[in-house]
């Protein structure tokens, strides 16, 4: 089944539409966004760690993680696919160990990050996952190049092309790009690389520029988390300020 899965979704990096994942956290979200269509489902880390109260960046316990995403698969009928963020550990290893577990429990793919780490270290974390669980996991491997605002202009795209060649080469399937908006960057990336790309958007907006441009699979990350619980303070304080990411992990 979990290999079924995982075919189902790799495929989905490849239709004529774009993959549009709406993040989840919980068993209740899978539900209703796979009632509303979804043909896979994801979570945001930092989303599935508040909901548990931890911080994001690192923090959650990975037990913490695998019985969230047991609860989850449960009442999922789609794929899966789980952020790790950087894998909740340094040593290749080990986070290779956590993906195997969300392997056997039937995860289709994974997220994950190099963060402010040299770029070798995410590339090893991607070879010993390979080696660990084999073919039948899809590998989305996360540049913060945009994200964390590590160069700019033209340096920011070279970095960021060669990262993602350096973790395709390591066995990732896909390349997220978390930050970047802009189309015209995205076309340039998109034809400097010959996997299926990510970009994070806040709405359906720009999507279809974006598609136009190359990209193949957006997510939506803490949006969805954000706009959430926008609705239950305000429904306490009407007048609550605009909750965003920085605020909210902040009080964790």
């Amino acid at each position: 089944m979990q290999g079924e899965l995982f075919s189902t979704f790799k495929q989905l990096h490849y239709a004529d539409t774009p993959l549009v994942l709406v993040n989840i956290w919980d068993a209740g979200g899978a539900v209703l966004v796979q009632a509303a269509g979804a043909k896979a489902l994801a979570t945001g880390s930092a989303s599935l760690a508040w909901s548990l109260g931890y911080a994001d960046g690192n923090q959650l316990p990975t037990e913490e993680l695998l019985n969230a995403v047991g609860r989850i698969l449960r009442v999922s009928r789609v794929p899966l696919t789980i952020d790790i963020e950087e894998g909740y550990s340094e040593s290749p290893e080990q986070v290779a160990d956590l993906v195997a577990r969300l392997q056997a429990m039937g995860v289709a793919g994974i997220n994950l990050e190099d963060g402010t780490n040299a770029p070798t270290l995410l590339a090893g974390k991607i070879q010993a996952i390979r080696h660990k669980v084999g073919e039948s996991m899809y590998i989305n491997a996360r540049t913060d190049v945009y994200l964390r605002g590590l160069a700019e202009g033209q340096t920011a795209l070279d970095m960021a092309i060669e990262r993602l060649r350096l973790y395709q080469e390591a066995g990732a399937d896909g390349g997220f790009i978390p930050g970047l908006q802009d189309a015209a960057t995205a076309r340039q990336l998109a034809a400097s690389l010959s996997i299926p790309l990510n970009l994070m958007v806040a709405s359906s907006e720009p999507i279809e520029a974006l598609a136009q441009a190359g990209i193949r699979r957006f997510s939506m990350g803490p949006v969805p988390f954000v706009k959430a619980y926008q609705q239950l303070v305000n429904l306490q304080d009407a007048a609550y300020p605009a909750l965003n990411y920085p605020t909210i992990n902040g009080l964790f």
